[in-house]
Order: C-alpha cells, then structure tokens, then sequence
C-alpha cells in the first residue's frame, strides 16, 4: 500500500512549540498569513526539517481545519499507482484492481491534500493532476465518470521545483499552479539558539512514553548537540534522544548514551540548504507573538 495519511488539524498544530531563531519565528508568521487562504503553497527544506508538520499546521488554522488532511508521499509510487492514489481506480482498470477505489480526491474533499517530494510524480500523472487544478474534476482511473475537487494542495520539496522543471523533470505549468506562496524551512543547523528548547521537547516527551523520571542533559552533552551538524535534522534529533533515554538509568543524559556520530565531532557539512537556489516570499506580515514552528 502506499504511504497515505490522514490526520486531526489538531495534531499539526500541537506540534508548535516556542523558539528563539529568527529563521522559524519567520516561517511561523508566514504560516499564520497564508492559512486562512485558499493558496496553493511549495514548502520546501531538508529531509527532517519537518515539511508535513507545517502542511498540518497550515491546515489547522485554515478554514478547511474541520476536514480531512490527507498526505501522500509521492517519493515511492510507480506511474500506475501514483494515479490510483490520487485519483481512484475502477474495478478491473489494470491488474490487481480487484474492485473500485476512492482516491485521496475523493478522500480529502473539502479539505487538504498533502502531496510530499511532489518533484518525483512521473510525469503522465503530473498532466492528470495539471487538469484536475485547472478544471476541479477527475475521473478515477479507468472510469467515464467525472466528480468535483474541492482540494487545497500543498506540496513539500527538497530540491526546487524551479531547478526541476528547468532540468525537464517537472512540468512548468504545474510548478506555476503550485507556486503561489512557498515557505522555506531552515535546518537545524542554522538554528542553534533552538537545540536546547527541542531537547527538553523531545526528552519531555520521550520520559512520558518511556515512564522514566529524567531531569536533563549533562553540559557535555548539550555541547555536542550544539557543535553537530545534524543532516537529518529535527527526526534525527528526536531519535537521538529517544535511545539516549532509553540508555540512560540516572535523572541526567550522559555522553555514554549518545551515538558515536555525535561523539565523534561535527562531522561532513550538509549540501547547501535550498534557501540559497530558491525564490523567497518577500511579502510583509504582521508581527506576532514570540513563537515557533516544531518544523
């Protein structure tokens, strides 16, 4: 099957927390302005940054927040699934349709349709879905039946789809269609002032699953965490802490409990955030309060 979510506005905006960086205090306003709209939004940053928090939490305070979201990782489908997905199919369209499928249109009415690393749909599936932003109807595939789409998209990248259709990989038109707001996700590295907050986050957290009692993290530790590079990002982060904890008997997170990448230096740098290649929103936002994105 492929990987589909569907989740609570709820949950997305539950994953906000207070941060001190400026990069993610913009991408917080940023998210406040273009929710209660209809736009389409390109969200892009690094694996682990987060993109399908952000989607969610744009979904939470739209008007749409009382129906469904729905999320696709578009990083893993073949052609022929891709468009099942998406769209449905009907009994006996192709082998192995056994019976008739609702797709994620269907499924997500009136609501947001998530679509991750969007940059890999093939592109007989990026025409059909050109046609359904244009014309608000499908047909599932293998149907003569055309049905109505009211379906916000936003799409997540970690390459920019400008990049990408210069490259022949993705369809101008649809990168235009897509490209009415776009929200850039800085990475972890970039936002040291935030590591001790997402710590304490995440061993909070982790304490509670596990049903420890675990009172922080030894300096030494928090010096490591600040002088690594994290390439993965916020998901590494939490999971580095997850099996610290595990590891840990005492009240304070020691070095032992770390993994050797962490211990062992700052290591390689990542490639160049894509912040440095894309277009950035420019627009002015009202000021709001001091918080940030657990993006």
């Amino acid at each position: 099957n492929a990987p589909v979510k569907n989740s609570t506005a709820e949950e997305g905006k539950s994953q906000f927390m207070v941060g001190k960086s400026a990069g993610i205090k913009e991408v917080y306003q940023q998210i406040k302005t273009i929710a209660p709209t209809n736009y389409s939004v390109i969200i892009y940053g690094e694996s682990g940054t987060g993109k399908e928090v952000v989607a969610k939490t744009i979904h939470g305070y739209s008007d749409r927040k009382n129906k469904p979201f729905v999320a696709l990782d578009c990083g893993t489908l073949s052609k022929e699934l891709a468009a099942s997905e998406m769209f449905g199919h009907v009994k006996g369209s192709f082998t192995g349709a056994l019976s008739d499928k609702e797709g994620l249109f269907e499924t997500a009415n009136g609501g947001t349709l998530f679509l991750d690393e969007v940059a890999n749909l093939p592109m007989d599936v990026q025409v059909a879905l050109l046609r359904v932003i244009q014309e608000r109807k499908f047909k599932r595939v293998g149907g003569n039946k055309e049905s109505t789409a009211d379906v916000r998209i936003l799409v997540a990248s970690n390459e920019n789809l400008k990049d990408a259709y210069c490259a022949g990989k993705f369809r101008e038109d649809l990168y235009h269609r897509f490209n009415e707001f776009s929200i850039h996700i800085p990475p972890l590295r970039s936002r040291t002032e935030d590591i001790p907050i997402f710590a304490k986050f995440f061993l909070d957290q982790t304490a509670a699953e596990l049903n420890k009692n675990l009172d922080g993290f030894e300096e030494e530790v928090m010096q490591l965490f600040l002088e690594y590079n994290w390439p993965g990002n916020l998901r590494e982060f939490r999971n580095v802490i997850r099996r610290a904890a595990l590891l840990t008997t005492g009240g304070l997170i020691s070095k032992n409990a770390l993994p050797w990448e962490i211990v062992s230096g700052p290591g390689p740098e990542s490639a160049a955030p894509v912040a440095t290649v894309m277009e950035r929103n420019t627009a002015p936002v009202a000021a709001l309060k001091d918080a940030a994105a657990f993006a």
